[in-house]
């Protein structure tokens, strides 16, 4: 069931947002603010919306397209796991020209949910598409790691050593922490070279640095370079599984 007024239509606006507590994950989170309000805060306001890592590829992966066929979401989980502390689901379907979210479910310490809620279909696809391609947001080190790991997964060079690229993200300065303690700001690159049937894959690891004063794709073009200079099992550091 839906609002009992057929008119009454909400407007759907996406923002990007980095977390204070980043160690989940590094990459910026895409909130859903309804009629401006932010319904995740106001029940769930420990949980964290889908990293903007998901709004990329095409429009059907994104996290919040709609279809015909209804799709229930986690809308925001905790940093740990929804197993754990639970999570807030939403169930997400096109009805004609609108887009109907309803079925809301909190997993977590309150039941509290958002009432259901109407969007016009074309202005909800628009601003999907808007969010998807928005880098407003991005500081330095996220735009050097978005394009790092363009240029990586484009190269084909990891399948070459029969390793697989499984992360590149930004490593940002911690907060609180004092610079002769903290690991300085960069970019993290993970990937596993898989030994055969039997053994285990053997985990390797780049921390790379960035600067905040020389352009993004500068930076991003010097460290691939490095990368794709010689056998990335070479040049990486192993790490344990």
């Amino acid at each position: 069931m839906v609002d009992d007024d057929p008119v009454v239509l909400h407007t759907l606006t996406l923002r990007h947002r980095i977390p204070d507590d980043w160690a989940a994950d590094p990459w910026a989170e895409v909130r859903p603010l309804i009629d401006g309000a932010d319904v995740l805060a106001e029940v769930r306001p420990d949980g964290r919306a889908p990293s903007c890592r998901y709004w990329t590829g095409q429009a059907a992966t994104w996290p919040l397209t709609a279809a015909e066929e209804p799709r229930r979401i986690a809308i925001a989980e905790p940093t740990c796991t929804a197993g754990c502390c639970g999570a807030l689901y939403v169930t997400v379907r096109r009805e004609g020209d609108l887009v109907v979210w309803d079925s809301w479910e909190n997993t977590g310490g309150t039941l509290a949910v958002p009432p259901p809620h109407r969007f016009d279909a074309a202005r909800y696809e628009a601003e999907l598409a808007r969010a998807a391609s928005d880098r407003a947001w991005e500081e330095p080190v996220d735009t050097v790691a978005r394009l790092l790991g363009g240029i990586l997964a484009d190269s084909g060079w990891f399948a070459r050593w029969g390793c697989v690229l499984t992360n590149v993200s930004p490593r940002r300065a911690e907060p609180g922490v004092p610079e002769e303690l903290a690991y300085p700001e960069g970019v993290d690159v993970d990937f596993h070279h898989d030994r055969g049937p039997g053994e285990p894959p053997e985990a390797y690891a780049y921390a790379l640095l960035t600067t905040p004063d020389h352009p993004p794709e500068e930076q991003a073009r010097r460290l691939a370079a490095r990368i794709l200079a010689d056998d990335p099992r070479r040049t990486a550091e192993r790490r344990d599984l």
